[in-house]
């Protein structure tokens, strides 16, 4: 019996990633992405709308393999990645890398931070695809703000004979023309988060800011301000941008599918998370969907009460599921994110009342997901492609963006508030009115005197202090 195209995509699933083509010898012909996948590969069921050379590779097609991917920008990377590697027969506008734009530190004494659409075989150090121009110029702003690396070409660097406006606004140490201690340093900066390493580098120019402030170096303290700023800035824009992706969901029937498959009946199901930085701020979540979608109005988030527990995700996880059981809302299931540890210690609070199922990651976090069930078993035959499998996904996923974006507000509103207790003479009554005022600290920071002054018994001592802290001056 012929094999039909449609035949070969019939379980495609309606989920972004990426499709690879294989002719009857086996060799991969063509490797696509897709938003949607099913709807992507339908488009090559009739051979004559395609281009030539597409209609060409069509006929040759035999097997046809896709893989899931949480977003559509995760699809594009993967589809470079395996164009570049595998480089594919068909594949001829992007086997050069020419489609998307890409960033690249340069092969110099002073490396140059460079974005192109060009060949790569050139380049040192490559990072991207991006996924759109705005995002890649985002990311450069960001690396000269904290690491002032330069942008311009060697031609220009070679005739500058004094630094030019990017060294007087800090986003450029002017190598053209001025000596270098921390270039080096400041390129493996660059490098770690490029590659989305930032955490540790934001750790670490906190202990800078901290240090600067106790030896009244007000001046540094403030460039470190800047530059954690800058990358929680970047951070946070990069999550409202890029959002968990959750695939088109038919929520009354992948709820009943999960129902019989757990032997329950389900109306509102709690799913947890936990955030922490080295067992700094502390912070739990939990989102709950049911069979109209995800319940809004029942998540929660959770500040850690017992500071003993701090950094132990399993401790943790006892006292948000505890918190839950007892002050949120009615769940019938509990899903949690993590291995037997966790499914243990939300079956020890739950003492029986509601069930648990866990979510492990595996090995390869979107790829390697299994179950444990709610008597404790170990399920690893739940289809990567069925819509069950998906729902999962999607609400862990969900659990886990709400409560990284709630733990780096923790941490940035730690972090500033911080500033200001550094500020000799601005104890807990003053800093509350202080932001009461003025909404929050970056707008402290840009205040005048006589904004600051204007802030209920602060007077204008202590508006000056408050003033010279954040603006370096003598007054």
């Amino acid at each position: 019996m012929k094999i039909q195209f449609r035949d070969l995509i019939e379980n495609a699933p309606l989920s972004p990633g990426i499709y690879k083509m294989y002719d009857d010898a086996d060799n991969l012909l063509y490797v696509g992405k897709a938003k949607n996948l099913l709807n992507r590969l339908r488009q090559y069921i009739d051979i004559s709308k395609l281009e030539n050379h597409k209609q060409v590779m069509r006929s040759l097609v035999k097997r046809v393999e896709w893989e899931i991917t949480r977003t559509e920008a995760d699809a594009l990377i993967l589809e470079q990645k395996y164009i570049k590697t595998l480089k594919p027969k068909y594949n001829v506008m992007l086997t050069d890398g020419k489609m998307y734009p890409m960033l690249a530190l340069t092969q110099h004494e002073f490396p140059r931070l460079l974005k192109f659409r060009g060949k790569i075989s050139q380049r040192k150090d490559v990072f991207g695809p991006y996924p759109s121009v705005y995002a890649l110029n985002d990311t450069i702003k960001t690396i000269q703000r904290v690491c002032q690396l330069r942008t311009c070409n060697d031609t220009y660097m070679k005739n500058r004979s004094r630094p030019c406006l990017l060294y007087q606004i800090g986003r450029c140490s002017a190598p053209c023309c001025l000596p270098q201690k921390n270039y080096a340093q400041n390129v493996q900066l660059a490098r770690k988060i490029l590659t989305g390493d930032s955490e540790p580098v934001i750790k670490d120019l906190t202990e800078k800011m901290k240090v600067f402030s106790e030896k009244m170096d007000y001046e540094n303290a403030a460039l470190m301000r800047d530059k954690i700023s800058a990358l929680n800035t970047t951070t946070n824009r990069s999550i409202r941008q890029n959002p968990s992706y959750t695939p088109n969901i038919d929520w009354d029937k992948n709820v009943t599918d999960l129902e019989n498959w757990l032997g329950i009946k389900v109306e509102c199901v709690g799913v947890f998370d936990n955030s922490h930085l080295f067992g700094k701020n502390p912070v739990g979540a939990m989102i709950a969907f049911g069979h109209d979608g995800f319940v809004k109005s029942a998540y929660r988030h959770f500040k850690l009460r017992d500071m003993k527990r701090a950094g132990n995700d399993i401790a943790m996880m006892e006292e948000f599921v505890d918190r839950a059981i007892k002050d949120g809302p009615k769940l019938d299931l509990i899903i949690v994110d993590g291995g037997p540890a966790q499914w243990n210690i939300a079956q020890k609070v739950s003492n029986g009342r509601i069930p648990i199922l866990g979510v492990t990651k595996g090995e390869v976090r979107n790829g390697d997901e299994h179950f444990i069930m709610l008597d404790g078993s170990v399920n690893t035959e739940l289809p990567k492609d069925s819509p069950l499998f998906l729902l999962l996904r999607a609400v862990r996923d969900e659990a886990h963006r709400f409560v990284i974006t709630y733990h780096r507000s923790v941490r940035a509103k730690q972090m500033t508030a911080s500033v200001l207790d550094s500020i000799e003479g601005i104890g807990p009554k003053r800093k509350k009115q202080l932001l009461q005022h003025f909404g929050s600290v970056h707008a402290i920071m840009d205040a005048d005197i006589k904004s600051l002054m204007r802030v209920p018994d602060l007077g204008k001592s202590a508006a000056e202090k408050i003033y010279a802290y954040f603006h370096s001056e003598v007054l």
